[in-house]
């Protein structure tokens, strides 16, 4: 059924939309064809009515390209300069902006003045060149009709990339950019405004498709996501995308009379906030210029063809008049679609006779405006390029000639293929342009981009707000003048067109599971990384000796901790000052009652001993204290082990005397001869160096060093001293042990000893004291990290000082009288 209503339309369409015969025509000694899109149709029939031919419109703009080239033929046949004693003629015909159409409009050009035939050919064909089409789809079926035919074709207005392939279109050539520059243009205009989720419409056709595939390929790479890819189709029907997607920026590859019953229905939607983005073909389309429309359009930008100036074209139009040609019916057209009446009488339309006082209607205003046309100076360029070919071909000296043998063509039969071979070199300047085409029939990339703002009647006008040059350098081609910019809903600030909103610093993006890479949540940073940009793809970790701050945007140097002389740390101080001072206290009294009969009972040369080295016990805690360095580090253990070695030993050496002094009063027993002054001293000596050695050892193997700690707590550095050597450091700590369980065994066989004599078990007390506190000081060191280890070191050597302090000196052992 419709493949049925399709050609069925095609019929009735061809029949209203004349291609038969030519729309202008002209007499001379080369003949250039042109097509162009005279009439246009707004829609196909609808599939759920009963058919109804579709309305044809005429198009002001479209004959003024039409009017252009004859403005264009005649200048250059009164140039004496340019083809001297030649003159060009031209046939043109209408396309109806419709491929099928256009074909018919192609075959015409082919076929002479009419229709009619002319017998079998003969010579080279009158035609050398065809100035068309305006739409890339049109263009497509002219180009394939002239190709048998090896007839070049210049389009004005077809930028499809799809004509650089030379082996489907060899002889085509344009004066308008290719859409791969377009597109390229378009990729860096979302860039450069951030619009990362935008929609994509495109009419059905080859110029739309080839369009829409190009902006894809550019934006690969970018942060620019497509939320919907939609077609306008030849049959039409609503397009509701628009309303239910988040996408506030629409890119639209379309042709003026496509984009009509599309916008038809949008406008009746009244959807608004829509920013457009316009590609060349419908950016400077003056048919929807009207008031009307801009609530709808208004702030529309895109990229525009570059324009030009084009002497004479104002006064020519204007005399171009239903009176001046009364016989051409395209006049009488021209003027109802101007002026909304009928030039003279009868007419075919039901419009009213015209008076003479009416005014340009609203939305062909800009039919007069002449002063910077943009697809008609296309035209004009179209047409200069097929006279300076021609011109150059007229040049050519014999053996100097780019054809077989060095040969020229002959000037009274020039072949459409000849022609091509110079129309590939030509090499022009007009208006200071510099005009030419590259091996793929393109012209130089250049565009203005276009921004729709009120005028001061109320009507859209195309201002001019940047430009394009594709010569440029990378990165420098687009060129805008954002102050000049006013955007959709008449606003200053620029839209703004996000699937998700901008991930603030100290946070990253996390792609929704199933959606595009512009759709995303926003993710706070973990701790000890940062982001210090909007929209940041990843965390980055901090370094080594730096930490995150509260809001994950910068790094901060960590905080050092160790056991300084802060709360603790004073508390272990004034501990160990007031032990030590304590001890000498104890130690000045023994001194000074020395030669009393219960100071000299008690052994007053191991007392002096035991007091010194719990002097130093008292003070080595103060070393543990402040940041670690070098010699701090070798001085902790080392200084405690060997003081609370001596200190054990004295005691040890004190509970040999006393075990030797009661068990020397049995019968044969001499054990008091091997335990005199000098042998307790040499027990002292040989203990305390046992423990030396092995302090000297781990000096030397692996000493003790600084150590930054950043395991236990990733966000601060805790100073501490490594061990260097843990079997060094236990083997200190287990050699005090056996001489405190050494201790505590022979104090304990003393303790049944008389009880006036009970020192024995004072130093059973000390000891067990003693042990109980380092048997409580291993778990507590192990589990305790950094500066907590240190203090619990120094609280064990206080406490354990203390102990042997209190026990062994305040209570004395009573004396016998």
């Amino acid at each position: 059924y419709c493949l049925i209503l399709y050609c069925l339309y095609y019929i009735v369409f061809s029949k209203m939309c004349s291609t038969s015969t030519p729309a202008f025509m002209a007499q001379g000694d080369f003949l250039l064809g042109g097509i162009f899109p005279l009439h246009y149709n707004q829609e196909m029939p609808d599939l759920n009515s009963t058919y109804r031919p579709p309305p044809v419109n005429f198009d002001p703009r479209a004959f003024r390209w039409a009017l252009t080239m004859i403005l264009t033929v005649d200048e250059i046949n009164q140039n004496k300069e340019l083809l001297p004693n030649h003159t060009l003629g031209y046939k043109i015909f209408d396309s109806c902006a419709y491929p099928l159409t256009g074909q018919r409009a192609a075959l015409a050009v082919l076929n002479g003045v009419t229709e009619e035939g002319h017998g079998v050919c003969s010579g080279a064909s009158p035609l050398l060149a065809i100035i068309g089409e305006s739409g890339s789809a049109q263009s497509i079926v002219v180009s394939r009709i002239l190709r048998p035919f090896r007839i070049p074709m210049i389009s004005y207005f077809s930028s499809c990339a799809c004509f650089t392939d030379r082996q489907k279109y060899p002889t085509f050539f344009r004066v308008i950019p290719n859409d791969d520059y377009q597109v390229k243009a378009l990729a860096q205009l979302l860039v450069h405004f951030n619009w990362t989720w935008v929609g994509l419409i495109r009419g059905d056709h080859e110029y739309g498709r080839f369009a829409v595939q190009g902006l894809l390929r550019e934006l690969q790479g970018t942060k620019v996501c497509v939320a919907y890819t939609e077609m306008i189709p030849l049959l039409y029907n609503q397009q509701r995308v628009i309303r239910t997607s988040q996408a506030k920026v629409v890119v639209v590859f379309s042709a003026e009379g496509e984009m009509t019953p599309f916008l038809r229905d949008y406008m009746e939607q009244n959807i608004t906030g829509i920013q457009w983005v316009a590609s060349e073909a419908w950016v400077t389309a003056s048919v929807f210029s009207g008031s009307v429309y801009y609530p709808y359009l208004g702030g529309t930008i895109g990229f525009g063809i570059k324009t030009g100036y084009i002497p004479g074209l104002g006064d020519f139009i204007q005399r171009v008049t239903p009176y001046v040609y009364p016989s051409n019916p395209l006049m009488q057209e021209l003027w109802e679609a101007l002026y909304g009446c009928a030039p003279v009488s009868p007419s075919d339309s039901d419009l009213p006779l015209c008076s003479g006082d009416e005014t340009l209607l609203e939305k062909h205003a800009a039919y007069m405006n002449t002063s910077s046309p943009r697809v008609a100076y296309n035209v004009y360029k179209a047409v200069y390029a097929v006279a300076h070919s021609l011109h150059n071909l007229f040049l050519c000296q014999p053996g100097a000639g780019p054809f077989e043998n060095n040969s020229c063509a002959q000037s009274t039969n020039i072949h459409p293929w000849q022609l091509q071979q110079y129309l590939q070199e030509v090499q022009f300047t007009i208006n200071g342009e510099e005009v030419n085409f590259d091996l793929k029939g393109d012209s130089i990339p250049y565009y203005d981009i276009i921004n729709w703002q009120r005028g001061a009647s109320g009507n859209i006008e195309f201002v001019p707000v940047g430009l394009f040059d594709g010569t440029k350098a990378a990165g420098q081609e687009l060129v805008i003048k954002e102050d000049r910019i006013v955007w959709a809903g008449h606003q200053s600030k620029v839209p703004v067109s996000v699937c998700s909103d901008s991930c603030a610093p100290g946070s990253r993006k996390a792609v929704r599971r199933g959606e595009l890479v512009c759709c995303f949540d926003c993710v706070p940073c973990d701790s000890g990384k940062i982001s210090n940009e909007t929209d940041s793809i990843e965390c980055r970790e901090c370094p080594e000796d730096f930490w995150s701050n509260s809001d994950r945007t910068a790094c901060i140097p960590k905080e050092v901790e160790f056991l300084a002389y802060d709360t603790v740390g004073i508390v272990l101080t004034v501990i160990s000052v007031v032990g030590a001072c304590l001890t000498i206290a104890v130690l000045v009294i023994f001194f000074y009652h020395r030669n009393t009969p219960i100071i000299r009972m008690n052994n007053s040369e191991l007392s002096f001993f035991i007091l010194l080295s719990l002097t130093l016990c008292f003070l080595c805690c103060l070393v543990f204290i402040g940041e670690p360095t070098a010699w701090s580090c070798m001085l902790r253990h080392t200084v405690f082990s060997i003081t609370f070695s001596l200190c054990i030993s004295c005691i040890l050496g004190k509970t040999l005397v006393v075990l030797a002094a009661f068990t020397a009063t049995r019968p044969g027993n001499n054990l008091m001869k091997w335990l005199g002054p000098k042998q307790q001293r040499a027990i002292i000596f040989i203990s305390t160096l046992v423990q030396v050695v092995i302090c000297v050892a781990w000096l030397i193997d692996a000493p003790p060093h600084p150590f930054r700690n950043m395991e236990y707590e990733r966000s601060k550095i805790i100073l501490e001293c490594s061990n260097g050597s843990s079997l060094a450091f236990w083997c200190v700590l287990g050699y005090i042990g056996l001489q405190a369980g050494l201790c505590f065994l022979l104090a304990f066989l003393a303790r049944n000893l008389p009880g006036n004599f009970n020192e024995a078990k004072v130093i059973t007390f000390s000891i067990l004291i003693f042990c109980a506190v380092w048997l409580a000081f291993i778990p507590a060191y192990i589990s305790s990290p950094g500066n907590y280890a240190d203090a619990v070191e120094s609280f064990a050597i206080l406490a354990s000082s203390f102990g042997l302090l209190l026990c062994l000196f305040v209570n004395q052992p009573n004396s016998q009288t």
